[in-house]
């Protein structure tokens, strides 16, 4: 029980934290202070002279300029008391014990009353160190209530009032008039004091979370701009890989043909219709490649429209395009096969309930997939297949509730001198590893290249 009740007084004391409460603008808090002060020391004075002249004092034979000073002195110190709470608070009570040992009226006026509880409720509130502070505040308390316990035993004026007024003979309670008027000073005291430091002790605590909702604010702030930033810049990802999808796919296509038509047009005895079919090829994927792009362009640049309806976009390629994909002609033989389990094959056409984001990058992985056999192969025949199974895989907790996956395979071998950059393949794997799902690139051992991508499909979609 002693130990718990140790613990919560450290606690709510806060022994061991290194929280230093100091004010928001230290001047003008500081400036307060010195007016604050200056202004009790003033009241003190005034308080005194009212006490004399009601004849509070007439039995003390102190110097009346004497009496003013020793009032003064108690009070001036208010004037640094946020700046140096605990020295402030030891000065003060020294001041108190000392006065109040050789001159008593002059610490029991009212206005040094009021500056004892403030000077006890500001070392409390923004003392810096709080062990020091407990020591100081604790040596504090110990000088008034002994300076109090010494009145009572040495002091015969409360005796000769209550013989006076009859009420040691006749007292008129159970208990004596004597400990009733011991009881309540006591409590008073005690009430007045320890109030000081409850309420001190409180308005740290309340400073205290005070700077830790700020500083919990400010780390908030910081993470969501780090997460903004996170944000622009996995959006720049995606953007550049779309961008290399779409053009990588169209340009090499486009590239292909026009060397085509370049070689057609300079045989000899060769017309402009021997090239008419490379050239027409050229210009659908040079039309794809701008569609796309506009699709692109419009999809960053979207927004609210208040004044109508917004304008119609072509949606993004999905797994149902890939067969237009791979039908496309171009020189390379392409053959595309949709497998679907456990339902079986699908009627021509038909699309698989895949969620669009997956479908898209399987869609993007089949286009960069192909767009690399046509630069960089020597294939002429490659086979695209897209499978969707329905059921999970046993051994790999990814794909438990199924998977969609594209293959592309071909039968070539590298091209000397194609080397790429290698930015499709990597936009490729960032796209498998935002969807969690799994890669297989390279080279195969019967020849040719494989190129497969498996991604999870969600529960819902199991």
């Amino acid at each position: 029980m002693v130990h718990r009740t140790v613990e919560a007084l450290r606690t709510w004391f806060a022994l061991d934290t290194d929280f230093e409460r100091r004010p928001a603008d230290p001047r003008g808090a500081y400036r307060r202070d010195v007016w604050l002060g200056l202004t009790l020391t003033a009241l003190s004075v005034a308080g005194v002279e009212l006490a004399r002249s009601a004849g509070f004092l007439q039995d003390d034979t102190t110097p009346v300029w004497l009496l003013y000073l020793l009032s003064a002195a108690g009070a001036l110190p208010l004037v640094l008391r946020r700046r140096y709470p605990l020295a402030v608070l030891a000065v003060v009570y020294t001041h108190f014990l000392l006065v109040g040992l050789t001159v008593p009226a002059v610490v029991l006026t009212q206005v040094l009353q009021v500056v004892y509880f403030l000077t006890l409720y500001t070392a409390v509130a923004w003392a810096r160190d709080r062990r020091a502070m407990l020591l100081v505040v604790s040596a504090c308390l110990a000088v008034m209530f002994g300076w109090l316990f010494w009145q009572l035993v040495i002091s015969t004026s409360l005796q000769d009032y209550l013989a006076a007024e009859g009420l040691l003979d006749d007292p008129p309670g159970t208990v004596s008039p004597l400990t009733a008027i011991v009881l309540v000073n006591w409590l008073t005291n005690i009430a007045y004091f320890f109030g000081a430091v409850a309420v001190g002790q409180v308005g740290w605590n309340s400073a205290r979370r005070r700077a830790q909702l700020a500083e919990q604010a400010r780390t908030i702030a910081r993470q969501a701009d780090a997460l903004r930033e996170q944000a622009v810049v996995t959006d720049r990802l995606r953007i550049a890989r779309e961008l290399h999808d779409v053009v990588a796919h169209h340009v090499s296509v486009i590239g292909i043909h026009a060397a085509a038509a370049r070689r057609v047009l300079a045989r000899d005895g060769a017309g402009p219709q021997d090239a008419q079919e490379s050239l027409t090829t050229i210009e659908s994927a040079s039309r794809d490649a701008v569609e796309q792009m506009r699709g692109l362009v419009g999809t960053l640049r979207r927004a609210d429209d208040d004044a109508g309806p917004r304008k119609d976009r072509s949606p993004e390629p999905g797994l149902a395009d890939i067969a237009d994909l791979a039908a496309g002609d171009d020189g390379l033989d392409v053959e595309y096969r949709l497998v679907v389990a456990p339902d079986g094959d699908p009627p021509a056409g038909a699309a698989p309930d895949v969620p669009a984001s997956l479908g898209l990058s399987l869609y993007r992985t089949a286009q960069e997939a192909l767009a690399n056999v046509r630069k960089h192969s020597t294939a002429r025949t490659a086979r695209v297949t897209v499978r969707v199974e329905r059921r999970g895989l046993p051994d790999d907790a990814r794909f438990a509730h199924g998977f969609a996956e594209v293959e592309v395979l071909d039968d070539g071998r590298p091209r000397p001198g194609s080397g790429g950059t290698g930015l499709g393949l990597m936009g490729l794997r960032e796209r498998v590893a935002v969807h969690h799902g799994a890669a297989e690139i390279g080279p195969r051992v019967t020849g040719g290249y494989r190129v497969r991508v498996r991604l999870p499909l969600p529960e819902e979609s199991a």
